[in-house]
């Protein structure tokens, strides 16, 4: 894979601001395709810590967990409290979201490994800083299988899957779709799946499925598809923490078994009552769901110490 030189050697650190009882420190990741923005938060150490590169989960969310439908902090609260326990962590807005928007891609040209690109150029760049000790890959939700590969390609200390996929991006829609759609639409889908599987587009999408499979988007998912999380997984050598919560209603404890199982010599978690925005919440659908749009609501009391645990551990 071609990594952007110029992302590789340009990085600004423009400012630092006092948020609260946290001193974070606006960074900008510059690459060929325009400026990506995040966060970083260090707490005060008088040697090298380790750093956590925060990755988040599909669709339009930003570098705090948030999207412009569901607002709860999620992942702002995970670099909070590894920052209580002396961890550095950056967490940024992917391309085309949030303050990194001017580096976004039309629909027609974006590709999966687009942001597996700008992982890496994020890894490369927090290597060369003198103030870390061990470099820690996080991804959330597809986070999780971006954040894998990233790590392989580039040599992470340790990795941690939390509420990774375990399973092909196809084969879980399909999956999702026979939960909850007719047989009839089920017959329409199947076919259209495995052309972009097998990385052939598809002409005539019927309008019922067009918003989900359009002309402009499927170049993405076909890029997307490649990829099976149990495989990449698989090619980590590094020390691997794999979290799950059990009121996850989007990823289930069986792909932290896939994950576990494909790996080399992981630690799996299991958390009681946490669901995929990290939460606790009960599995009852609705009451799941709104946790989602509850920025005050704390993070699972169990999932910071989990990860400060490994971090910290000599594997």
């Amino acid at each position: 894979m071609k990594i952007s030189i110029l992302a590789l050697l340009t990085a600004f650190i423009f400012t630092n601001t006092l948020i609260g009882q946290f001193m974070e420190e606006s960074i900008t990741l510059t690459t060929e395709k325009g400026a990506i923005e995040g966060t970083l938060l260090i707490p005060e150490s008088s040697g090298k810590i380790p750093v956590v590169l925060i990755i988040a989960g599909s669709g339009p969310t930003d570098r705090d967990g948030n999207s412009p439908m569901f607002s709860n902090n999620s992942l702002k609260m995970l670099a909070e409290g590894l920052h209580e326990d002396g961890i550095a962590s950056l967490r940024f807005d992917k391309r085309g979201i949030g303050e990194s928007r001017s580096a976004g891609l039309v629909e027609e040209k974006l590709r999966f490994e687009n942001y597996i690109e700008d992982v890496i150029d994020w890894i490369s760049l927090l290597k060369k800083d003198k103030r870390f000790s061990d470099l820690i890959v996080l991804g959330h939700s597809e986070g999780s299988l971006i954040g894998m590969i990233a790590c392989e390609r580039s040599k992470a200390t340790k990795f941690i899957s939390l509420a990774g996929a375990g399973f092909p991006a196809g084969e879980i829609i399909m999956n999702q779709l026979n939960a909850e759609q007719p047989e009839s639409l089920i017959k329409q889908v199947s076919p259209i799946i495995k052309s972009l599987e097998n990385g052939e587009t598809v002409e005539d999408v019927p309008q019922i499925l067009f918003s989900l499979f359009r002309p402009s988007v499927q170049p993405y998912m076909i890029s997307w598809f490649r990829y099976d999380p149990a495989q990449e997984i698989s090619k980590l050598d590094c020390p691997i923490l794999i979290i799950q919560g059990t009121t996850d209603i989007q990823v289930k404890v069986k792909d932290a078994d896939m994950l576990a199982g494909a790996s080399k010599n992981p630690e799996k978690i299991i958390i009681y009552g946490m669901n995929h925005i990290l939460k606790s919440a009960k599995l009852d659908k609705m009451e799941n769901i709104a946790t989602y749009n509850n920025p005050d609501l704390p993070l699972n009391e169990k999932l910071i110490p989990e990860i400060t645990a490994f971090i910290k551990s000599e594997n």
